[in-house]
C-alpha cells in the first residue's frame, strides 16, 4: 500500500483505471489559490481540494492527488495518469472534443484585475495598447486571444497564475484576465494587491467560457460519470457546496444557473 501511495504520489500511473478498486486519482495544478494550492507544511488545500474529499466521501471512494500544470491535465486524463480534472475547469464544447464532463458542480465569473484608476476597460478599445496575461490553456487565455488580442492587444500566457501575479506587479503586463475567486484569495486581498482591482464587470462569452466548472472524464466513462454525479448530488442536497463557497468565495454567487 506505501508503495502504491508513493507511485500516485509521484506522478506515474497504470494501464487501467483504479475506480474499480476504490480509489479516485484526481489531476489537479495546485498553484491557484484559493482553488487548489499547498500550505506552508506543503499540504493540498483550497475549494477544490475540500471539494474532491467531500464527493469521495459521499462516493465511498479514497481520494488521491497527481498534480500536473495545468495545461497538460487533459493530456494526463487521457493517458490514464489519474481518473479525473477536479482543477476549476470549465465545461466547454472546444473540451468536449477530447473529454467528458460530469454535471456542472459550481460557476465563478472571469474578470480583468490591474491597476486601480488606470482608465482601463474589459473591452477591445479599453485594453488598446495594453498587454493581458492569463493562464496558459484556460478559457481566460481563450477568451483574451479571440476578443482581444484580435484588436491589437498583447496577451501572454503562463505556466501558472503566480508568475502573472509576479508581472502585474513589476509592470511587465497591464491587467490580468482570471477568475474572480482566483484574482480576490490569491492577489487582491494579500499584501502585494494594495492599489489593484477589478477592471469593469465580468466577461462573458458562453461558448468559450462554459456552463460551469465539473470533475473532466475521460470519453466513455459512463459508469464512473454516474457515481460522480450521483455524489455531487449528495453534498449539493446536504449544503457541502454551498458552505465551502462561504469559506472560500464570500460573496460570490458559485450556483450553477
Amino acid at each position: 500500500m506505501k508503495l502504491k501511495a508513493l507511485i500516485v504520489g509521484m506522478g506515474l500511473f497504470c494501464s487501467v483505471s483504479s475506480f474499480a478498486a476504490g480509489e479516485l486519482r484526481f489531476g489537479v495544478e495546485a498553484e491557484y489559490p484559493p482553488f487548489e494550492s499547498r500550505n506552508a507544511a506543503g499540504e493540498l488545500q483550497g475549494f477544490d481540494i475540500d471539494l474532491g474529499n467531500a464527493i469521495c466521501k459521499a462516493a465511498e471512494l479514497k481520494c488521491s492527488w497527481v498534480e500536473s500544470a495545468f495545461d497538460s491535465l487533459i493530456p494526463g486524463l487521457v493517458s490514464k495518469k489519474f481518473d479525473a480534472i477536479n482543477s476549476a475547469m470549465n465545461i466547454t464544447e472546444q473540451r468536449r472534443k477530447s473529454i467528458d464532463f460530469t454535471q456542472p458542480i459550481y460557476r465563478i465569473p472571469s474578470q480583468l484585475v490591474g491597476k486601480e484608476g488606470s482608465g482601463m476597460q474589459a473591452t477591445p478599445e479599453g485594453l488598446n495598447g495594453k498587454t493581458i496575461g492569463v493562464l496558459q490553456g484556460s478559457i481566460q487565455e481563450t477568451y483574451a486571444k479571440e476578443h482581444w488580442e484580435k484588436h491589437g492587444v498583447t496577451v501572454v500566457s503562463y505556466k501558472d497564475q503566480n508568475m502573472a501575479w509576479a508581472d502585474l506587479l513589476n509592470g511587465r503586463i497591464d491587467a490580468s484576465l482570471v477568475m474572480s475567486a482566483a484574482g480576490q484569495a490569491g492577489f487582491l486581498s494579500k499584501p502585494q494587491g494594495k492599489g489593484f482591482g477589478f477592471i469593469g464587470k465580468p466577461v462573458a462569452d458562453d461558448t468559450i467560457l462554459g456552463s460551469g466548472i465539473g470533475f473532466g472524464l475521460r470519453k466513455g466513462d459512463a459508469a464512473e460519470k454516474k457515481q460522480l454525479d450521483a455524489a455531487i448530488d449528495k453534498v449539493r442536497a446536504d449544503g457541502t457546496i454551498t458552505k465551502l463557497a462561504a469559506k472560500y468565495f464570500p460573496g460570490i454567487d458559485v450556483s450553477v444557473k
